[in-house]
């Protein structure tokens, strides 16, 4: 081998070790970031943020799907990202000026509040709120349909459950359903055509023949509408339910509980 080709096929390799070396340096990143943390440096308790907000935690309560306090929530506050905190401010300036105020019914989750979930699904025995929020649903289903997953958008931060409140009646705007029920009924094309707004009353996946009414789909599209004029993207499973398009952290999980926040 001539000395030229020799070298030639040195700096072949050295390339291909710093790319190698490049390669799993980024792999290394990015199991750092997916790795879970409890650094809340870049949150803020919401009604700081936000202070027109209305909440009702229910994950700090007994009205939820399982019927008891969540793991993780040591009161009944809400956390969000900083970034997405901001976003919704400009959400409920929108919807305040519509005559509605926002009511949050969970944002930011714990890892320590989804494992909880899991470990209850995981008990089939345990039905105590079936009535209320699942009834057209055998519980085994619900890891196979997804309505209970190990990780959650909420874990992330940027993510929250909410719905409208009527300030001329004084009561929750009527959506046609309660929040966190399973089933096809909570979602955002139940009904209509959540693009366009259009009302078609197709209830055909309703298991049951459950429907809402024209005023109800409107009522959601009130929300859905906003949230996305804000930088929201919606789930199509949940009216409810909203993440930050442009998230801080889309692979990261966060431990901390949930409670007051230092400003």
């Amino acid at each position: 081998m001539n000395k030229k080709l020799f070298w030639a096929c040195i700096a072949v390799l050295v390339i291909c070790g710093a790319l190698l070396f490049v390669f799993r340096m980024g792999d290394e990143k990015k199991e750092i970031a997916l790795s879970p943390t409890d650094d809340s440096s870049q949150f803020v308790t919401l009604t700081d943020a936000v202070p027109d907000v209305i909440l009702e935690i229910r994950c700090f309560g007994t009205y939820n799907f399982v019927g008891a306090r969540i793991d993780g929530y040591e009161q009944p506050t809400a956390l969000m990202t900083r970034i997405a905190a901001d976003s919704l401010k400009a959400v409920s300036d929108d919807v305040m000026a519509q005559g509605y105020r926002l009511k949050i019914y969970d944002a930011y989750r714990p890892q320590k509040g989804v494992d909880h979930f899991v470990r209850w699904a995981a008990d089939i025995p345990d039905t105590l709120m079936k009535t209320y929020f699942y009834p057209d649903l055998d519980k085994s289903v619900l890891f196979d349909q997804e309505y209970i997953m190990a990780k959650s958008g909420h874990t992330r931060g940027s993510t929250v459950d909410l719905t409208l409140f009527d300030m001329t009646t004084e009561k929750e705007l009527d959506m046609g359903g309660t929040f966190d029920w399973f089933g096809p009924e909570s979602h955002p094309d139940f009904c209509g055509n959540p693009d366009t707004g259009e009302y078609t009353g197709d209830n055909t996946k309703s298991p049951t023949g459950r429907s809402i009414t024209a005023e109800q789909f409107a009522n959601r599209m009130i929300l859905r509408k906003a949230m996305l004029r804000h930088g929201f993207k919606a789930l199509d499973s949940e009216w409810w339910h909203f993440t930050l398009k442009n998230e801080p952290f889309p692979d990261t999980y966060f431990t901390f509980p949930v409670r007051q926040l230092a400003k």
